[in-house]
């Protein structure tokens, strides 16, 4: 069966497609969004790196139920294949940074995450 999930047309489509997954509880739908060796630094002290990791740390956050909101996006800085994207945080965090890349077919994934500071 073909894979019908959106894909990031742009840096800044990652953290809107996390979080409906997230609220859909789509644990594979999320793992997409990162590249096979991407870093999640939550938390802080014990950062998570390869999808393996990433599958754990999702499994465990999506156990808990957890609703996200779509928080607003403050401006995205590329240069060449990378990207900077970040967001103003509704929860009263310091600060929520992503670095994306640009994948051969256009879209984009997230190699780097730091969802709270």
């Amino acid at each position: 069966m073909p894979d019908t999930r959106e894909r990031a047309q742009h840096p800044e489509d990652i953290a809107r497609l996390l979080v409906a997954r997230v609220n859909a509880r789509d644990l594979d739908g999320i793992l997409e969004l990162f590249e096979p060796d991407a870093v999640v630094a939550y938390p802080l002290d014990r950062p998570s790196q390869g999808t393996a990791a990433l599958r754990e740390l999702y499994a465990g956050l999506l156990a808990t139920n957890p609703v996200f909101e779509v928080e607003d996006p403050l401006p995205t800085l590329i240069s060449g294949d990378l990207a900077l994207t970040s967001t103003t945080p509704k929860d009263g965090t310091a600060g929520r940074v992503q670095v994306a890349r640009r994948q051969p077919d256009g879209t984009w994934l997230r190699v780097i995450d730091r969802p709270e500071a």
